[in-house]
């Protein structure tokens, strides 16, 4: 991180905190901001109507004539400050900021302006030291400062936020609370709400270090103290003399680095350090662990659950250029039917640029027109999306079924995509292929336009070796078998594909891995081709259609449901593997999602 150079400990820092009822603060704020940028100080004040918290560094000079601005409030007249000297200027920038809470609580009642614990001042505690007297020493600081450094013989608190400290505080020792206590922290500040809170939870005898380490540094030095002082700065660290120390801090984790530490090659700094480096392969397994916990609690409730405006783009192709819309409606979704259409064009739910347009309007190539579906509830489907692997270009997820791949017909935000797009936003995830709705498995998204110019080729050109699990009814009489039947490239009424002679060439190949007892059977299969539905039209083809798919089933008969309901039986057809390559090379990997149970 840069700093600004200066001559050798030119450069004065000063610290100072005052629990006093403030008012105005905005304009408060205003005066003190102006006043640093002229003087060109740096560092933070915080205002809050509890108080002034503040760390500021510069010119000496500079900062002395800050301090005497300061003391003109009468608010702040008896402001005390302490001070050390710096090589480098600590902060980057002046900030004043408005806070509920000069240092975060979270905890009501407790007010220092009108009562806190007694301070205890640095010299007499170190008589104490001194006189082996018989005392507590807590250390309420978060644990990583605590590990550069603490008074001898001291208890850390245990948090790693100072919010955290009155479920500390429960859990001490009830014969704590009969013994003299003296808190301590860097500045005071701590000190200040800690004491009235536990003396509140029963402890008789609480003392607190007046001014903190730091005050004790400047005023006794380094006796019975071992280490250094973590500081809130870019010193990170100051020793009892309050000379800037070598420590290091990690912006990743937050621990502290000795010099030695800090030629780890696990140190990159802001990236990682040797308290927190992993594995490449452990972190991926870290992010795909939260953004799981993320998708658990973007889907609790389902996004589709409260109503919504569901509104859903039709665009003209340009076969379709110069038809009315009806036509065009009627053409693109002939299982809805021209009077549903007819109707909802009158209802004014077929739109143009956000206007009602009339069912006999002519349509025009490269127009979209907006469907909107009013104050939708979706139907509920199987959230439970598992992220698998995800690295800068791709992201690989175990769909569930049944869950739609993207927004159609009756599903919006009910959807892998929406959903994941709540995950990763910004980001614009994109889809490389597609699953029906009811087969579950895995799915590979690319994260970025160039690694989708990459992949999807891939399966658009049937480079992509695919390889699923299905359970079907019957037993086959061959262990190996192939399909080669033609496929309509017009689905029905219902929306549905079939064999058709002067379809498109199709192929599927199927491999017996288990015969059951109840007459059904496990299959390995592998298309060939990528048709629509291909799979399942050739089962339902062969004779041996997939157990639960409610549109392909026995006797050579078809269904009229295309998405199964949430809590019907599974349709038992599973995207197993997906064997691509990721750069668009002669590299392949190989992506795998668990075997659901019904083929275990």
């Amino acid at each position: 991180m840069s700093t600004t150079s200066v001559p050798a400990q030119s450069i004065l820092n000063v610290a100072a905190y005052k629990f006093v009822a403030l008012s105005d603060l905005p304009d408060l704020r205003a005066t003190l901001l102006a006043a640093l940028k002229s003087l060109g100080l740096k560092g933070t004040i915080l205002l809050s109507p509890e108080g002034i918290n503040l760390f500021l560094a510069g010119e000496p000079d500079a900062v002395r004539a800050m301090i005497d601005r300061l003391h003109s409030f009468p608010e702040f007249a008896d402001l005390e400050f302490k001070e050390s000297l710096s090589d480098h200027q600590p902060f980057n920038r002046a900030l004043v900021r408005l806070k509920r809470e000069i240092i975060a609580f979270g905890v009501d009642g407790i007010d220092p302006a009108h009562r806190t614990s007694p301070k205890l001042p640095a010299k007499q505690l170190r008589e104490w030291l001194d006189q082996g007297r018989e005392v507590t020493l807590l250390d309420v600081r978060n644990d990583y400062e605590v590990a550069l450094g603490t008074f001898e013989n001291a208890t850390p608190i245990g948090v790693d936020h100072f919010r955290d400290f009155p479920d500390a505080v429960a859990k001490l020792p009830e014969e704590a609370k009969d013994r003299p206590l003296v808190m301590f922290c860097t500045g005071g500040i701590r000190c200040e709400k800690a004491g009235p809170l536990m003396q509140r939870e029963g402890f008789k005898e609480v003392y607190q270090l007046e001014g903190g380490i730091l005050k004790y540094f400047e005023e006794v030095g380094g006796a019975h103290y071992q280490g250094d002082c973590f500081v809130f700065d870019q010193r990170v660290a100051v020793a009892p003399n309050l000379e800037e120390t070598d420590t290091e801090l990690c912006y990743a984790c937050q621990a502290t680095l000795t010099l030695e530490e800090q030629q780890s090659p696990h140190y990159v700094p802001s990236v990682s350090c040797p308290h927190c480096y992993k594995p490449e392969d452990q972190q991926i397994i870290d992010q795909c662990q939260k953004r799981n916990q993320a998708i658990l609690a973007a889907t609790d409730p389902l996004p589709g659950s409260t109503p919504q405006d569901n509104i859903r783009p039709i665009c003209v192709s340009e076969k379709c250029d110069g038809l009315a819309l009806i036509d065009l409606l009627d053409r693109a979704h002939p299982h809805v039917g021209r009077d549903v259409w007819q109707a909802r064009c009158d209802a004014g739910l077929l739109r143009l640029e956000g206007e009602p347009v009339d069912g006999q309007q002519t349509v025009a190539v490269g127009q979209r027109y907006q469907h909107v579906i009013p104050a939708e509830i979706e139907p509920d489907v199987n959230p439970a999306i598992e992220i698998l692997y995800e690295d800068a270009a791709i992201v690989v997820a175990n769909k569930p079924a049944p869950l739609p791949m993207h927004p159609s017909g009756r599903f919006n935000r009910n959807t892998l995509t929406s959903i994941l797009k709540t995950v990763y936003h910004p980001e614009q995830l994109r889809i490389a292929h597609r699953l029906d709705a009811n087969t579950s498995g895995v799915v590979v998204l690319s994260r970025s336009k160039a690694a989708a110019r990459q992949i999807q080729p891939q399966f658009e050109s049937g480079k992509v070796k695919k390889t699923y699990l299905a359970r079907v009814h019957g037993h086959p009489t061959g262990d190996s078998f192939e399909c080669n039947a033609a496929i309509s490239a017009v689905p029905t009424q219902a929306g549905l594909r079939t064999i058709d002679e002067a379809g498109q060439a199709s192929a599927t190949r199927f491999e017996v891995l288990k015969r059951l007892d109840d007459g059904t059977t496990l299959l390995q299969v592998t298309p060939l081709t990528g048709r629509t539905n291909q799979i399942r039209v050739h089962l339902w083809h062969l004779g041996f259609p997939i157990v639960g798919d409610p549109a392909y089933l026995t006797d050579g008969k078809l269904g009229e449901t295309q998405t199964l309901a949430v809590d019907a039986p599974t349709m038992c057809l599973h995207a197993w593997k997906l064997q691509f390559s990721p750069a668009g090379n002669d590299e392949t990997v190989e992506m795998s999602a668990p075997q659901p149970a019904w083929a275990n």
